[in-house]
Protein backbone atom coordinates (compact mmCIF):
# COMPACT_ATOMS: atom_id res chain seq x y z
CA UNK A 1 0.00 0.00 0.00
CA UNK A 2 1.98 2.78 -1.55
CA UNK A 3 0.16 5.54 0.09
CA UNK A 4 0.31 4.41 3.65
CA UNK A 5 1.49 7.87 5.43
CA UNK A 6 1.57 9.63 2.28
CA UNK A 7 0.25 13.19 1.09
CA UNK A 8 0.03 14.02 -2.39
CA UNK A 9 -0.36 17.51 -3.97
CA UNK A 10 -1.51 18.29 -7.38
CA UNK A 11 1.09 19.45 -9.82
CA UNK A 12 -0.50 19.62 -13.38
CA UNK A 13 -3.89 18.64 -14.86
CA UNK A 14 -4.61 17.92 -18.47
CA UNK A 15 -7.90 18.51 -19.80
CA UNK A 16 -9.44 19.31 -16.88
CA UNK A 17 -11.37 22.36 -17.73
CA UNK A 18 -12.79 20.70 -20.10
CA UNK A 19 -14.09 17.55 -18.16
CA UNK A 20 -15.74 20.67 -15.84
CA UNK A 21 -17.90 21.69 -18.27
CA UNK A 22 -18.65 18.26 -20.11
CA UNK A 23 -20.03 17.74 -15.75
CA UNK A 24 -22.14 20.59 -16.27
CA UNK A 25 -20.10 22.56 -13.71
CA UNK A 26 -20.31 26.40 -14.04
CA UNK A 27 -17.33 28.71 -15.51
CA UNK A 28 -16.60 30.55 -11.91
CA UNK A 29 -16.13 27.21 -10.39
CA UNK A 30 -14.53 25.85 -13.54
CA UNK A 31 -11.92 28.78 -13.08
CA UNK A 32 -11.70 27.85 -9.57
CA UNK A 33 -11.01 24.14 -10.24
CA UNK A 34 -8.54 24.95 -12.70
CA UNK A 35 -6.63 27.44 -10.59
CA UNK A 36 -6.38 24.90 -7.24
CA UNK A 37 -3.76 22.86 -6.27
CA UNK A 38 -4.61 20.38 -3.77
CA UNK A 39 -3.38 18.16 -1.80
CA UNK A 40 -4.63 14.05 -1.14
CA UNK A 41 -3.84 11.88 1.40
CA UNK A 42 -6.19 8.05 1.60
CA UNK A 43 -6.29 6.79 5.07
CA UNK A 44 -7.70 3.27 6.77
CA UNK A 45 -8.50 2.95 10.11
CA UNK A 46 -9.95 -0.70 10.64
CA UNK A 47 -12.51 -1.29 7.45
CA UNK A 48 -13.55 2.41 6.90
CA UNK A 49 -11.19 4.80 4.22
CA UNK A 50 -10.85 8.06 4.40
CA UNK A 51 -10.17 10.00 1.33
CA UNK A 52 -9.43 13.65 2.44
CA UNK A 53 -8.73 16.44 -0.49
CA UNK A 54 -7.53 19.75 1.16
CA UNK A 55 -7.20 23.14 -0.59
CA UNK A 56 -7.49 27.07 -0.16
CA UNK A 57 -10.81 26.94 -2.22
CA UNK A 58 -12.49 23.84 -0.30
CA UNK A 59 -11.91 20.60 2.12
CA UNK A 60 -13.72 17.35 2.08
CA UNK A 61 -13.56 14.04 3.49
CA UNK A 62 -15.08 11.08 2.05
CA UNK A 63 -15.68 7.85 4.30
CA UNK A 64 -16.49 4.55 2.76
CA UNK A 65 -15.66 0.73 3.14
CA UNK A 66 -14.61 -0.96 0.01
CA UNK A 67 -17.11 -2.42 -1.78
CA UNK A 68 -20.09 -0.68 -0.06
CA UNK A 69 -22.35 2.40 -2.14
CA UNK A 70 -22.22 5.62 -0.22
CA UNK A 71 -23.63 8.93 -0.61
CA UNK A 72 -20.60 11.48 -1.88
CA UNK A 73 -20.89 15.41 -2.69
CA UNK A 74 -18.43 16.40 -4.82
CA UNK A 75 -16.37 19.44 -4.69
CA UNK A 76 -18.90 20.98 -7.39
CA UNK A 77 -21.97 20.57 -5.39
CA UNK A 78 -23.49 17.46 -7.36
CA UNK A 79 -25.23 14.50 -4.99
CA UNK A 80 -24.05 11.27 -6.19
CA UNK A 81 -23.76 7.61 -5.11
CA UNK A 82 -20.39 6.03 -5.41
CA UNK A 83 -18.78 2.81 -4.95
CA UNK A 84 -14.65 2.47 -4.30
CA UNK A 85 -12.56 -0.76 -4.47
CA UNK A 86 -8.75 -1.28 -4.94
CA UNK A 87 -6.48 -3.46 -7.21
CA UNK A 88 -2.85 -3.13 -5.32
CA UNK A 89 -2.43 0.28 -4.96
CA UNK A 90 -4.82 1.46 -7.59
CA UNK A 91 -8.51 3.15 -6.30
CA UNK A 92 -11.05 2.39 -8.75
CA UNK A 93 -14.01 5.71 -7.50
CA UNK A 94 -17.12 4.70 -10.09
CA UNK A 95 -19.15 7.52 -9.13
CA UNK A 96 -23.20 6.75 -10.73
CA UNK A 97 -25.33 9.13 -11.48
CA UNK A 98 -26.62 11.60 -14.90
CA UNK A 99 -23.13 12.19 -15.54
CA UNK A 100 -21.74 8.93 -14.05
CA UNK A 101 -18.09 7.77 -14.84
CA UNK A 102 -14.81 6.17 -12.75
CA UNK A 103 -12.02 7.43 -12.02
CA UNK A 104 -8.29 5.97 -11.11
CA UNK A 105 -6.17 6.43 -9.03
CA UNK A 106 -2.28 4.56 -9.01
CA UNK A 107 -0.90 5.49 -5.68
CA UNK A 108 3.20 4.66 -5.49
CA UNK A 109 5.70 6.10 -3.34
CA UNK A 110 6.51 9.29 -4.78
CA UNK A 111 3.26 10.09 -6.76
CA UNK A 112 -0.61 9.92 -7.51
CA UNK A 113 -1.91 9.96 -11.13
CA UNK A 114 -5.60 10.25 -11.72
CA UNK A 115 -7.10 9.68 -14.97
CA UNK A 116 -10.99 9.71 -15.91
CA UNK A 117 -12.63 10.08 -19.44
CA UNK A 118 -16.31 11.64 -19.54
CA UNK A 119 -18.03 12.36 -23.10
CA UNK A 120 -14.42 11.47 -24.83
CA UNK A 121 -12.47 13.85 -22.71
CA UNK A 122 -9.70 12.06 -21.35
CA UNK A 123 -8.17 13.75 -18.12
CA UNK A 124 -4.83 12.93 -16.57
CA UNK A 125 -3.77 15.25 -12.68
CA UNK A 126 -0.27 14.59 -11.55
CA UNK A 127 -0.04 14.27 -7.81
CA UNK A 128 3.76 14.23 -5.90
CA UNK A 129 4.39 13.18 -2.79
CA UNK A 130 4.51 16.39 -0.26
Amino acid sequence: MAWVGRKYKLEKSENFGDYMKALGVNMMLRQVGNSVYPTVELTKNGDEYSFTTSSTFKNTVIKFKEGEEFDEETLDGRKIKSVITFDGDKMIHDQKGEKGHIIYRVFTDTELIATMELDGIKVTRYYKVV
